[in-house]
């Protein structure tokens, strides 16, 4: 990391901490929450197009890309572009000083190690388009000797024109051979095993991303002299399969990135669409629907990748990516001299993520770009990352445009964009610059913003943002606060999850644009601060490792249970208390010996759903507080669900008999409850005492002892389960000959015996539906009751 001399240490720096501002805020409330909304944050989405080897090795630059108009038509092996629609569709050779050894040496190949100097990851594109330079020569797509007069030519290269004729007809029917020869999938190996030669594969070190074309939806427009017609949907689609295909082919572990769509009507339209209804309005209705099945075509091209991969299992779209360009005027590359321009651009910037923001341009409608890319790849194609390989929201010559950037850098960590990189760069010394210092190189020795997003939040995000990460290296929570008002705010910002005295302040802005300002430490107490952001200020703050918290919260109180229903019930209990604060509680259930974390909530009460009809659950609940330290488990509480909706109440009472478990006889008493309102026919109903054999001879006999509805009354089996099951691998079943059941009346008692014929003991302790001796009989939710042979009541092993 080289140091930069565009950080200051203010005089502030050595005076004293400010005391706490302790007068009313007006500015709105921000809240970072480092226990919520945890996700990594790529470092892809700081990187550029093109920044020169002292701001990228600055930076520590991720990923800087080799993107453009002019890549689409590179050949790698005369080191030459054409420039296309940029400049009067020239063939430009590259500077090289000695042409003779490509394609060694090329500017590709120059790029690329630049890249390795400072250790950033490398975007080069592969062409799409068919056609590629035929030669270092100074050939053009529409030769004045050749085709005639036109509207403006070369003032270096005046027989090149740029291929609309004086009355501003465009010139139809040029040979693209003029300055182009073929190249396809070849091609494309080629140079990728040139550069996997020279640098190893992406796995090994090399060139790790590979863009599929740049926007190819408009060659119509950039490079019409060798595509004059919009590239249709299949055609975008067949290329990217073959380019695609060929870049993994030559090094499967690279990267690719598509369809690489110029703005916001690459997302419905193909290039045909776009090139037909640019001249004839047929936006409604483009031709180029019906070969989508009627889908907007970037729904339609990532199913496509998707089909593909599931046909040759070799997936050749790794990253959807989407240029982006706000189309508001004066913003995307505007200055930051108009006051309404400058306010505007600040405001537009909710575009990549605001559902409630209509998009001031003819977009009109509502972008929430990240988020969109995000919900689609979801959808259509899971697991593609995302892409803005282009972006700009201009005036980075201006603190305007670098709020601006601040802004867009912290969005794109917060909403899990997985790459993007600015077009252009700024200079080293312009204010855009400092935009990405701030999340890079903030103190001139590397510090960085973290690279763990956590909540952040602000009451009103059109005045000051908020963006929040801890730093995994060191554990530091860094906050960016970037102040879009225009006017100086004083606000509260609150910090759960993350206990520290003080924080470490960098700031950027208007009073001082050509340095970071090393600002006093600010005080944090109770949890918080109240701090004054300058007007066009970008602010970060820095709060070290939070101090050690071993103290567990105290056990919470006796569950109480209300509103018990057949699959949920609702709990609440008293508080703990902790040391920092309790953040949350985890609620447990054990259903027969199944025991699992229920619900989770960050207040004493919850409801826990997905339970069983007429069942036993034991809850107990456990108290965290930020630092993830666990109390012990609150008293259990034990709750026997409602029977279904409709079914019949039954329940099972029970006393056990036998005083002594161990011995080789099992004795149960069970007496059976209708708590409802209808009769049930006893011939309709059984009820199961589940129980272990424990070795011995393995069958059981069973008698009735005695029972108030006579044992002549009462039937009983005993049935083997095919797979044993915990605490039991056979159930005594008892049923009724006759009779019926009023409502709120029982059965009476049903006194049984079991036994082996061996008369081998049985250890009762671990049955499923025993339970120790009772002064009587008492509810017992492991002993399950069924009418017609549904369950409607107990818990079965």
């Amino acid at each position: 990391m080289r140091p930069i001399t565009f950080l200051a240490a203010a005089l502030l720096a050595a005076s004293p901490a400010a005391a706490p501002v302790a007068f009313a805020a007006d500015g709105p409330a921000l809240t970072v929450d480092t226990t919520q909304d945890r996700h990594p944050i790529s470092p892809y989405v700081y990187g550029m197009n093109f920044a020169d080897a002292a701001l990228a090795d600055e930076l520590d630059l991720p990923v800087r890309r080799w993107g453009g108009n002019a890549t689409t038509r590179y050949d790698y092996r005369n080191d030459t572009t054409n420039r296309a629609s940029d400049w009067f569709f020239e063939n430009i050779a590259e500077e090289n000083a000695d042409p003779a050894a490509l394609p060694d040496g090329s500017s590709t190949d120059e790029f690329v190690e630049q890249d390795r100097a400072t250790g950033t990851d490398t975007i080069l594109t592969v062409p799409l388009i068919g056609w590629a330079p035929k030669a270092r020569d100074a050939s053009c797509g529409f030769s004045v000797a050749k085709y005639g007069p036109q509207q403006r030519t070369d003032e270096w290269r005046p027989d090149c024109g740029n291929g609309i004729r004086p009355d501003g007809t465009p010139i139809t029917g040029n040979d693209p051979r003029d300055t182009s020869a073929p190249v396809g999938a070849d091609y494309v190996e080629g140079w990728v095993d040139h550069l996997t030669g020279k640098y190893g594969t992406a796995a090994e070190g090399g060139v790790q991303f590979y863009n599929l074309d740049n926007e190819p939806d408009i060659w119509h427009s950039t490079h019409r002299d060798v595509h004059p017609l919009g590239a249709g949907s299949l055609e975008l689609r067949d290329r990217a399969y073959e380019i695609g295909a060929a870049v993994k082919s030559a090094d499967p572990s690279a990267a690719t990135l598509g369809p690489v769509g110029w703005g916001w009507t690459s997302w419905d339209y193909s290039g045909l669409d776009q090139e037909t209804c640019g001249r004839t309005g047929c936006w409604a209705d483009p031709p180029d629907r019906a070969a989508r099945g009627g889908l907007p075509f970037t729904t339609w091209y990532l199913q496509q990748m998707k089909a593909y991969e599931q046909a040759h299992g070799t997936r050749v779209l790794d990253y959807f990516d989407m240029h982006f360009y706000p189309q508001a005027n004066g913003v995307a590359f505007g200055n930051g001299t108009d006051p309404a321009t400058n306010a505007l651009r600040l405001r537009s910037t909710r575009a990549l993520w605001d559902p409630t923001y209509v998009d001031e341009s003819w977009i009109n409608t509502q972008v929430r770009l990240v988020p969109r890319m995000r919900d689609l790849v979801a959808a259509t194609y899971p697991g593609t990352k995302t892409a803005i390989t282009e972006y700009n929201w201009g005036a980075l010559d201006s603190v305007n445009g670098a709020l601006a950037q601040a802004d867009i850098l912290g969005i794109f960590g917060r909403e899990r964009l997985d790459l993007a990189t600015l077009w252009s760069p700024p200079a080293a010394t312009d204010p855009g610059a400092f935009a990405f210092r701030i999340y890079r190189n903030y103190d001139g020795a590397g510090g960085r913003f973290g690279d763990v997003g956590v909540r952040a939040t602000s009451e009103d995000q059109g005045l000051l943002s908020v963006y929040a990460a801890t730093r995994s290296s060191d554990g530091a929570l860094t906050m960016v606060v970037v102040n879009k008002s225009g006017a100086e705010r004083t606000a509260p910002v609150s910090i759960a999850g993350h206990p520290a005295s003080s924080a470490q302040v960098y700031r950027y802005g208007a009073a001082n644009p050509g340095a970071i300002v090393r600002a006093a430490d600010q005080p944090v107490t109770g949890g918080g601060f109240d701090a004054t952001f300058p007007a066009d200020s970008i602010t970060l703050f820095v709060l070290g490792r939070p101090v050690v918290d071993g103290a567990a919260p105290s056990a919470p109180g006796t569950p109480v249970a209300s509103a018990i229903g057949p699959d949920s019930v609702t709990l609440a209990w008293p508080p703990s208390t902790d040391n920092t604060g309790v953040v949350g509680y985890d609620v447990w259930a054990q259903h027969t010996d199944y025991v699992y974390k229920a619900a989770t909530s960050a207040t004493p009460g919850v409801t826990v759903t997905g339970l069983q009809p007429s069942s036993e659950y034991r809850f107990t609940v456990r108290a965290r507080d930020a630092a993830g330290n666990e109390s012990v488990a609150s008293p259990g509480l034990t709750v026997l669900t409602a029977p279904r909706p409709g079914a019949p109440s039954l329940t099972a009472r029970y006393l056990n008999l036998d005083w002594a478990p161990g011995d080789n006889q099992i004795k149960p008493g069970i007496q059976l409850d209708n708590s409802g309102t209808t009769a049930v026919p006893l011939s309709r109903v059984a009820a199961r005492y589940w129980f272990t054999r424990d070795g011995g001879a393995p069958t059981v006999n069973v008698w009735c002892d005695w029972a108030a509805v006579g044992c002549g009354t009462v039937t009983r089996r005993v049935v083997t389960l095919p797979a044993a099951r915990p605490g039991a691998d056979a159930y005594l079943e008892v049923g009724f000959g006759s009779g019926s059941l009023a409502p709120s009346s029982s059965t009476g008692q049903i006194q049984l015996r079991m036994a082996k014929p061996d008369w081998s003991a049985f250890d009762e302790s671990n049955d499923h539906s025993f339970r120790p001796n009772a002064p009587g009989y008492a509810t017992n939710a492991r002993i399950t009751v069924y009418v017609d042979g549904v369950r409607v009541s107990g818990t079965e092993p």
